[in-house]
């Protein structure tokens, strides 16, 4: 069926984080769409409302058979049931890693710029933060191998936390890239949590690739997890529910053991029902959120290039959210942030993701086109001062 990404929905007044002002500010920055989710979930949660009994609630066969065809008919990932632990959400799983992974004042490397949970669910584990800025090369990142060597050996790193596709900045790390990072991670043994949250999001002409399947062909999967969720695929995430793929059976033994702890592995009745309909039914609808994700992606692009030229734009590979460069609009990250809400338009301040967002911002484009486009010329109103040295 076809969907309708150009309509408006009004999120004020329900509680939507996205969504907190009393006026009539347009939100380009919290990573959730603002589009009206797949009819076929809409459609599993209300024939379980309407039977009536929200009892507890335990996976079922039909639900491994779903993630595992998902994620083996498109990225060749060959997952078992044993292989599959369900958790509240993929930073949770991340607090859940340190504790697999490290003891408290180990080593934890990142890089810089990042998601913000990583570097702070580290420190808030007591676990020490090392830092490994990426390289700015041809207006992309890349990863800086000698650089997160060199840490790694001065602070004894333990444990990396990948961020695959990256957010904010959009790469999707290639094949040759993973297989470098996996090789110079097992010379040290440290260990690799991915973070794949973005993949299904991956846009036309990138490929993206589970780090589970090197690490098997690198016989290095008892050091290898991933993280993954369909709540940012299909735009759920107010549903929490994520799941923890590893293949070594060690290792799966040793988290969920770590979860059971805390009770950190189950998922309500909602969670469990939309993640099936998500991978059985809704693959049609996340065809069509990319193919307009794309193309507000080249609404922004070509706006920013003809209007506020001086935006250095990081053109993403995967997600709806674009990276931009806003240097030479201000020198002040609060002050940036300021002035495009004085002119009521959000984004993220780009300083939350590292000292490498020093001066940039996050911009989140998955909303209808018309919204974008407001949203847009309130930017340009921002800075339309001019340049400031």
């Amino acid at each position: 069926m076809p969907y309708n990404f150009d309509e408006i929905i009004d999120r004020r007044d329900t509680g939507s984080l996205k969504w907190h002002y009393n006026d009539d500010t347009i939100p380009l920055w919290v990573a959730d769409m603002d589009f009206k989710a797949a009819e076929p979930i809409l459609n599993a949660i209300e024939q379980v409302a309407q039977h009536g009994i929200l009892g507890y609630t335990k996976p079922i066969e039909a639900l491994y058979k779903a993630i595992i065809n998902w994620h083996g008919s498109r990225y060749d990932l060959k997952l078992a049931k044993e292989n599959i632990l369900f958790s509240p959400g993929v930073v949770p799983s991340l607090a859940l890693m340190m504790h697999v992974f490290t003891e408290a004042g180990d080593a934890v490397l990142v890089n810089d710029p990042i998601y913000t949970p990583f570097m702070t669910k580290v420190k808030q584990n007591n676990r020490t933060l090392v830092m490994s800025a990426l390289k700015e090369i041809e207006d992309k990142y890349q990863l800086n191998l000698v650089d997160i060597e060199a840490k790694i050996i001065d602070h004894q790193v333990k444990l990396h936390l990948l961020c695959n596709p990256h957010n904010p900045g959009g790469r999707v790390w290639t094949t040759g890239e993973l297989k470098a990072l996996l090789v110079l991670c097992k010379k040290h043994n440290v260990a690799i949590v991915s973070d794949e949250i973005h993949q299904d999001l991956t846009l036309s002409g990138h490929k993206f690739t589970p780090l589970l399947t090197l690490a098997e062909a690198e016989g290095y999967a008892h050091n290898v997890v991933s993280l993954t969720s369909m709540t940012k695929t299909f735009n759920v995430a107010g549903i929490k529910g994520s799941m923890i793929f590893a293949k070594d059976e060690t290792l799966i033994k040793k988290i969920s053991q770590q979860q059971n702890l805390n009770d950190e592995y189950e998922l309500n009745l909602f969670a469990y029902t939309v993640m099936q309909s998500a991978y059985e039914e809704s693959g049609e609808w996340l065809e069509q959120v990319l193919a307009y994700i794309e193309k507000n992606i080249e609404i922004t692009i070509d706006f920013l290039a003809g209007h506020l030229p001086d935006i250095k734009v990081m053109r993403p590979e995967a997600s709806y959210l674009i990276w931009l460069d806003c240097s030479a609009y201000g020198q002040d990250d609060q002050a940036l942030y300021d002035k495009l809400r004085e002119a009521k338009v959000e984004l993220n301040s780009g300083i939350k993701y590292g000292s490498e967002g020093h001066l940039k911002m996050r911009i989140n484009v998955a909303c209808s086109e018309a919204l974008l486009r407001e949203g847009l010329n309130r930017v340009y109103k921002a800075f339309r001062g001019g340049i400031q040295s």
